[in-house]
């Protein structure tokens, strides 16, 4: 037998599933001593006190028919008991009991089973119950008090029980909250370092919590002395590759330009392809990330490619507010993407979705676009769809994709690649919770 269906109705926080694992064995055990409780000593107890109150009844009865019921009132009011003998004419009621009664149907079942031939029991309150009896011709109706039969309260213990319940339930609440905060805590720094911020973070709570803290303390400073030390190689191999190409670029110069053509085509080859690692090997490191209003962003970006004679224009923009994003790298993924459009197509669209859960940037194009099978192996570095997109219309090493993937998931996101239903070539989609 398989509980997966039982994956739906389940909390899908720590807190909920801990919340849960708290509160259900509580409400298992007040149910299972509510029903012992009801079942041995409720009931127990509630026929002997029934038991005795028949035997009175069944007294009373044969003084009425040996003619000395005058004689009964001293010991009427012993039983505390009222007795009113019915005629033919008085109709009998049906029984009466509260369904939640506990004790009333406890009552009911003494009365029934009893040696006498009871017509009806009513219990309509806590304070009296009425019940006919009849023998013969002779009807007689019964008034007593509630607590000849059943105990004074007899709700009392559930009543406790559950007053206590829910009150130590409620502690514990507490206490729980208090002791999956510090998980919170790590969860939101860890998210936070994923999307590129670094917050404030000190290991707290248990000690298996702690550990934990600690140990994502130690992973986030190896990652940031790996970053700063990338950085730095990058400066030094920036620096360096530079110079000796803006040398052979000076040397070139000064031969005739007929016979150096090549040459100077393969350094300018060079330099490019130099940017481009440098770009993939860069990743998001450059700039903080700060509050940033991404339809400003892209406006200005798309300005720029219109100041070129490129056909680029925002075609949608939707929500208003900020984002908390690196405005350096999302620019150079914008660029990439607005740069491929326009140089495999004739034109790009972009649009911008801005939603209380998500940032959507999108680019569109009208170029050949990219098969659905190749679309995974195109973000990949290095990668490069000659069917698709022919490199030698001036494609680069094929990282260009694979740097906007990067700074996607770098601000906690995704990219997406499909096929444009405007314009029929490629569109991309850049897709960043908020």
């Amino acid at each position: 037998m398989t509980f997966l269906w039982l994956k739906s109705w389940m909390p899908r926080s720590l807190y909920g599933r801990a919340a849960l694992i708290l509160v259900l064995p509580v409400i298992v055990v007040q149910l299972a001593v509510s029903l012992a409780f009801t079942s041995n000593h409720l009931e127990d107890v509630t026929k002997q006190m029934s038991r005795t109150v028949l035997r009175e009844m069944e007294y009373v009865l044969d003084a009425y028919e040996a003619g000395r019921e005058d004689a009964l009132g001293p010991l009427l009011e012993v039983f505390q008991m009222k007795v009113r003998r019915m005629t033919a004419v008085d109709a009998i009621p049906p029984d009466r009991v509260r369904w939640f009664d506990l004790s009333a149907g406890a009552v009911r079942r003494a009365f029934r089973s009893g040696p006498l031939a009871i017509e009806a029991v009513r219990l309509l309150d806590n304070r009296e119950v009425l019940a006919i009896a009849r023998r013969g011709d002779l009807t007689l109706e019964f008034t007593f008090n509630r607590r000849r039969v059943s105990a004074a309260a007899p709700h009392q213990l559930i009543v406790t029980m559950v007053f206590f319940g829910v009150m130590m339930t409620a502690i514990a609440f507490l206490y729980l909250r208090n002791q999956l905060r510090p998980i919170t805590r790590l969860a939101a720094a860890a998210q936070a370092f994923g999307r590129g911020q670094v917050v404030p973070y000190w290991p707290a709570g248990a000690t298996e919590v702690r550990a934990a803290g600690r140990a994502f303390l130690d992973m986030r400073a190896r990652i940031e002395r790996q970053i700063e030390q990338r950085t730095l190689m990058l400066s030094g191999v920036s620096h360096d590759l530079r110079t000796p190409l803006t040398r052979m670029k000076l040397e070139l110069a000064m031969l005739e330009p007929e016979a150096v053509g090549p040459m100077i085509r393969d350094v300018d080859e060079m330099q490019r392809l130099i940017d481009e690692f440098l770009d993939f090997a860069r990743g998001v490191s450059e700039g903080e990330v700060v509050a940033t209003d991404p339809k400003a962003l892209v406006q200005d970006v798309v300005d720029g490619f219109v100041r070129s004679g490129r056909q680029v224009a925002v075609v949608a923009s939707e929500g208003e507010g900020q984002v908390m994003l690196r405005p350096t790298a999302i620019r150079r993924a914008l660029e990439n993407l607005i740069g491929n459009a326009v140089q495999y197509g004739t034109r790009a669209e972009v649009s911008v979705a801005l939603t209380e859960r998500s940032l959507r940037l999108r680019v569109e194009d009208d170029g050949p676009g990219i098969p659905a099978d190749q679309r995974a192996e195109a973000v990949k570095p290095f990668a490069r769809l000659d069917q698709s997109r022919n490199q030698n219309r001036g494609g680069g090493v094929g990282l260009g994709l694979a740097i906007v993937s990067d700074i996607a998931r770098a601000h906690g996101g995704v990219l997406r690649l499909a096929e444009s239903e405007r314009l029929g070539g490629l569109r991309v989609d850049i897709v960043i919770g908020r």
